[in-house]
Protein backbone atom coordinates (compact mmCIF):
# COMPACT_ATOMS: atom_id res chain seq x y z
CA UNK A 1 0.00 0.00 0.00
CA UNK A 2 1.05 3.43 -1.05
CA UNK A 3 -0.15 6.44 1.05
CA UNK A 4 0.28 9.71 -1.81
CA UNK A 5 -0.80 12.00 1.24
CA UNK A 6 -2.60 11.62 4.45
CA UNK A 7 -3.87 14.88 5.95
CA UNK A 8 -6.92 16.46 7.49
CA UNK A 9 -9.06 19.54 6.07
CA UNK A 10 -10.67 20.90 9.11
CA UNK A 11 -12.50 17.61 10.34
CA UNK A 12 -12.45 15.62 7.54
CA UNK A 13 -9.43 12.87 6.85
CA UNK A 14 -8.32 12.80 3.18
CA UNK A 15 -6.68 9.52 2.32
CA UNK A 16 -4.56 9.76 -1.19
CA UNK A 17 -3.64 6.68 -2.78
CA UNK A 18 -1.61 6.07 -6.02
CA UNK A 19 -4.25 3.72 -7.99
CA UNK A 20 -7.94 3.54 -7.58
CA UNK A 21 -7.77 -0.09 -6.71
CA UNK A 22 -5.90 0.69 -3.74
CA UNK A 23 -7.87 3.93 -2.96
CA UNK A 24 -11.05 1.14 -3.14
CA UNK A 25 -9.84 -1.72 -1.08
CA UNK A 26 -8.73 0.71 1.82
CA UNK A 27 -12.34 2.60 1.71
CA UNK A 28 -13.84 -1.42 1.57
CA UNK A 29 -11.69 -2.27 4.19
CA UNK A 30 -12.52 0.37 6.34
CA UNK A 31 -16.68 0.17 5.95
CA UNK A 32 -16.08 -2.91 7.22
CA UNK A 33 -14.15 -2.40 9.67
CA UNK A 34 -16.98 0.59 10.49
CA UNK A 35 -19.73 -1.78 10.20
CA UNK A 36 -18.26 -4.27 12.38
CA UNK A 37 -17.54 -1.31 15.17
CA UNK A 38 -21.16 0.03 14.74
CA UNK A 39 -22.34 -4.10 15.35
CA UNK A 40 -20.19 -3.84 18.43
CA UNK A 41 -22.51 -1.67 20.25
CA UNK A 42 -25.85 -2.05 18.44
CA UNK A 43 -28.40 -5.01 17.76
CA UNK A 44 -29.27 -3.53 14.35
CA UNK A 45 -27.45 -0.60 12.38
CA UNK A 46 -28.06 1.34 9.42
CA UNK A 47 -26.02 2.20 6.43
CA UNK A 48 -26.56 4.61 3.45
CA UNK A 49 -25.18 3.35 -0.34
CA UNK A 50 -24.40 5.67 -2.93
CA UNK A 51 -24.81 3.72 -6.31
CA UNK A 52 -21.78 5.06 -8.91
CA UNK A 53 -19.01 3.25 -10.63
CA UNK A 54 -16.97 5.05 -8.25
CA UNK A 55 -17.77 2.92 -5.81
CA UNK A 56 -17.42 -0.82 -7.56
CA UNK A 57 -13.63 -1.30 -5.48
CA UNK A 58 -14.95 -0.41 -2.25
CA UNK A 59 -18.45 -2.68 -2.77
CA UNK A 60 -16.17 -5.24 -4.06
CA UNK A 61 -14.01 -5.21 -1.14
CA UNK A 62 -16.90 -5.01 1.04
CA UNK A 63 -18.77 -7.83 -0.26
CA UNK A 64 -15.63 -10.16 0.57
CA UNK A 65 -15.25 -8.89 4.25
CA UNK A 66 -16.00 -11.79 6.97
CA UNK A 67 -17.01 -11.96 9.85
CA UNK A 68 -19.93 -8.94 9.41
CA UNK A 69 -23.36 -10.42 10.58
CA UNK A 70 -25.29 -9.06 7.63
CA UNK A 71 -28.87 -9.97 8.49
CA UNK A 72 -28.40 -6.96 11.55
CA UNK A 73 -27.35 -4.71 8.34
CA UNK A 74 -30.39 -2.52 6.90
CA UNK A 75 -29.53 -1.09 4.25
CA UNK A 76 -30.37 2.60 2.17
CA UNK A 77 -29.97 4.30 -1.33
CA UNK A 78 -29.54 7.44 -1.30
CA UNK A 79 -31.02 8.58 -4.99
CA UNK A 80 -32.99 7.31 -7.92
CA UNK A 81 -34.38 8.77 -10.97
CA UNK A 82 -37.61 9.59 -11.86
CA UNK A 83 -39.42 7.95 -14.80
CA UNK A 84 -36.69 5.07 -15.54
CA UNK A 85 -38.05 1.97 -16.53
CA UNK A 86 -37.62 -0.58 -13.47
CA UNK A 87 -36.04 -2.87 -15.21
CA UNK A 88 -33.08 -0.56 -16.64
CA UNK A 89 -29.53 -1.24 -15.20
CA UNK A 90 -29.21 2.13 -15.02
CA UNK A 91 -30.95 2.71 -11.74
CA UNK A 92 -29.68 2.89 -9.01
CA UNK A 93 -31.47 0.29 -7.05
CA UNK A 94 -30.50 -2.04 -9.73
CA UNK A 95 -26.47 -0.97 -10.00
CA UNK A 96 -26.69 -1.97 -5.87
CA UNK A 97 -29.06 -4.86 -5.71
CA UNK A 98 -25.94 -6.05 -8.87
CA UNK A 99 -22.98 -4.93 -6.45
CA UNK A 100 -24.33 -5.82 -2.98
CA UNK A 101 -27.90 -6.29 -1.71
CA UNK A 102 -27.97 -9.59 -3.89
CA UNK A 103 -25.08 -10.58 -2.71
CA UNK A 104 -25.09 -10.22 0.88
CA UNK A 105 -27.91 -11.40 3.48
CA UNK A 106 -28.96 -7.85 4.66
CA UNK A 107 -31.68 -7.99 7.20
CA UNK A 108 -33.92 -5.38 5.36
CA UNK A 109 -33.15 -3.21 2.34
CA UNK A 110 -35.13 -0.25 1.32
CA UNK A 111 -35.09 1.31 -2.01
CA UNK A 112 -36.21 4.64 -3.61
CA UNK A 113 -38.76 3.91 -6.05
CA UNK A 114 -39.28 6.87 -8.61
CA UNK A 115 -41.73 5.01 -11.14
CA UNK A 116 -45.09 6.30 -9.84
CA UNK A 117 -46.56 9.04 -6.95
CA UNK A 118 -42.87 10.44 -6.68
CA UNK A 119 -43.97 12.71 -3.83
CA UNK A 120 -45.27 9.82 -1.75
CA UNK A 121 -42.08 7.77 -2.05
CA UNK A 122 -40.09 10.43 -0.92
CA UNK A 123 -42.79 10.96 2.29
CA UNK A 124 -42.60 7.66 2.72
CA UNK A 125 -38.77 6.74 2.57
CA UNK A 126 -38.72 10.25 4.76
CA UNK A 127 -40.57 8.05 7.53
CA UNK A 128 -37.85 4.82 7.36
CA UNK A 129 -35.14 7.14 7.43
CA UNK A 130 -36.74 8.99 10.80
CA UNK A 131 -37.79 5.69 12.15
CA UNK A 132 -33.71 4.27 11.32
CA UNK A 133 -31.15 6.54 12.20
CA UNK A 134 -28.56 6.31 9.99
CA UNK A 135 -25.45 5.00 11.37
CA UNK A 136 -22.64 4.84 8.40
CA UNK A 137 -22.77 6.48 5.20
CA UNK A 138 -21.22 5.20 2.30
CA UNK A 139 -21.30 7.91 -0.54
CA UNK A 140 -19.19 9.77 -3.90
CA UNK A 141 -18.85 13.15 -5.08
CA UNK A 142 -20.12 13.91 -8.57
CA UNK A 143 -18.21 15.86 -11.18
CA UNK A 144 -20.38 18.82 -10.01
CA UNK A 145 -19.39 18.61 -6.55
CA UNK A 146 -22.54 16.94 -6.14
CA UNK A 147 -23.54 14.66 -2.86
CA UNK A 148 -26.27 12.28 -3.90
CA UNK A 149 -28.44 14.10 -6.65
CA UNK A 150 -28.07 17.51 -4.49
CA UNK A 151 -26.56 19.43 -7.14
CA UNK A 152 -25.53 23.00 -6.80
CA UNK A 153 -28.86 24.59 -7.68
CA UNK A 154 -30.64 22.97 -5.31
CA UNK A 155 -28.50 22.05 -2.33
CA UNK A 156 -29.56 23.08 0.66
CA UNK A 157 -27.24 22.42 3.79
CA UNK A 158 -30.17 23.45 6.01
CA UNK A 159 -33.21 21.39 3.55
CA UNK A 160 -35.66 20.78 6.19
CA UNK A 161 -36.95 17.47 4.05
CA UNK A 162 -34.58 14.81 3.89
CA UNK A 163 -36.06 13.31 0.98
CA UNK A 164 -37.03 15.40 -2.21
CA UNK A 165 -38.12 15.53 -5.64
CA UNK A 166 -34.97 17.22 -7.72
CA UNK A 167 -34.27 18.35 -11.31
CA UNK A 168 -30.75 17.43 -12.29
CA UNK A 169 -28.26 19.68 -13.44
CA UNK A 170 -26.88 19.24 -17.17
CA UNK A 171 -23.45 18.64 -15.41
CA UNK A 172 -24.59 15.97 -13.80
CA UNK A 173 -26.94 14.32 -16.48
CA UNK A 174 -23.63 14.29 -18.75
CA UNK A 175 -21.82 12.62 -15.87
CA UNK A 176 -23.81 9.51 -16.38
CA UNK A 177 -23.46 9.46 -20.02
CA UNK A 178 -18.84 9.99 -18.96
CA UNK A 179 -19.28 7.21 -17.01
CA UNK A 180 -21.51 4.88 -19.46
CA UNK A 181 -25.06 4.28 -17.81
CA UNK A 182 -26.38 5.96 -20.69
CA UNK A 183 -25.41 6.61 -24.45
CA UNK A 184 -26.66 9.72 -24.65
CA UNK A 185 -27.45 12.82 -22.46
CA UNK A 186 -31.39 13.23 -24.03
CA UNK A 187 -31.43 9.61 -22.83
CA UNK A 188 -30.86 10.38 -18.84
CA UNK A 189 -33.77 11.32 -16.94
CA UNK A 190 -34.30 14.85 -16.18
CA UNK A 191 -35.55 14.49 -12.34
CA UNK A 192 -34.75 12.19 -9.81
CA UNK A 193 -35.61 11.45 -5.72
CA UNK A 194 -33.10 12.28 -3.73
CA UNK A 195 -31.55 12.13 0.18
CA UNK A 196 -31.18 15.64 1.07
CA UNK A 197 -27.76 16.67 2.61
CA UNK A 198 -28.93 17.13 6.15
CA UNK A 199 -30.13 13.54 6.10
CA UNK A 200 -26.66 11.75 4.57
CA UNK A 201 -24.70 13.71 7.21
CA UNK A 202 -26.89 12.95 10.07
CA UNK A 203 -24.89 9.90 9.71
CA UNK A 204 -22.05 8.96 12.58
CA UNK A 205 -19.97 7.86 10.13
CA UNK A 206 -19.31 8.70 5.99
CA UNK A 207 -16.57 7.12 4.10
CA UNK A 208 -16.46 8.71 0.48
CA UNK A 209 -14.74 7.36 -2.34
CA UNK A 210 -14.00 9.53 -5.19
CA UNK A 211 -11.58 8.30 -8.27
CA UNK A 212 -10.62 9.41 -11.73
CA UNK A 213 -9.49 12.57 -13.06
CA UNK A 214 -12.70 14.23 -14.55
CA UNK A 215 -13.25 14.13 -10.51
CA UNK A 216 -10.25 16.45 -10.18
CA UNK A 217 -12.21 19.99 -10.33
CA UNK A 218 -14.44 18.89 -7.31
CA UNK A 219 -11.68 17.35 -4.74
CA UNK A 220 -9.93 20.69 -5.72
CA UNK A 221 -13.10 22.81 -4.50
CA UNK A 222 -14.43 20.11 -1.73
CA UNK A 223 -10.83 20.76 -0.06
CA UNK A 224 -9.57 23.85 -1.09
CA UNK A 225 -12.76 26.23 -1.56
CA UNK A 226 -15.51 27.77 0.62
CA UNK A 227 -18.01 25.27 2.11
CA UNK A 228 -20.85 26.39 0.13
CA UNK A 229 -23.53 24.97 -1.85
CA UNK A 230 -21.61 25.61 -4.80
CA UNK A 231 -20.03 22.75 -4.24
CA UNK A 232 -22.37 20.58 -1.99
CA UNK A 233 -19.15 18.05 -0.86
CA UNK A 234 -17.69 20.70 0.82
CA UNK A 235 -20.13 20.64 3.69
CA UNK A 236 -18.09 16.88 4.84
CA UNK A 237 -15.65 19.22 5.82
CA UNK A 238 -17.61 19.82 8.98
CA UNK A 239 -18.36 16.35 9.43
CA UNK A 240 -16.95 15.41 13.06
CA UNK A 241 -16.10 11.58 11.59
CA UNK A 242 -15.36 11.48 7.51
CA UNK A 243 -12.85 10.13 6.08
CA UNK A 244 -12.41 11.31 2.00
CA UNK A 245 -10.59 8.48 -0.31
CA UNK A 246 -9.30 9.96 -3.72
CA UNK A 247 -6.88 8.49 -6.02
CA UNK A 248 -3.61 9.95 -7.31
CA UNK A 249 -6.07 10.84 -10.66
CA UNK A 250 -8.96 12.60 -8.69
CA UNK A 251 -6.20 14.33 -6.17
CA UNK A 252 -4.50 15.85 -9.29
CA UNK A 253 -5.14 19.44 -8.26
CA UNK A 254 -4.35 19.80 -5.05
CA UNK A 255 -0.77 17.25 -5.09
Amino acid sequence: METVRDEYVESLHVRVFSTREEMGRQAGLEAADSIRRALAEKAQINVMFAAASSQNEMLQTLCGAEDIPWERVHAFHMDEYIGLDKDSPAGFANFLRDRIFDRLPFGAVYLLDGNAEPEEKAERYEKLLAANPLDICLLGVGENGHLAFNDPPVADFADRRSVKIVELEETCRLQQVHDGCFARIDQVPTHALTVTIPALTAAKKMICTVPGAAKASAVERMLRGAVETACPASILRRHSDAVLYVDAAAAGRIL
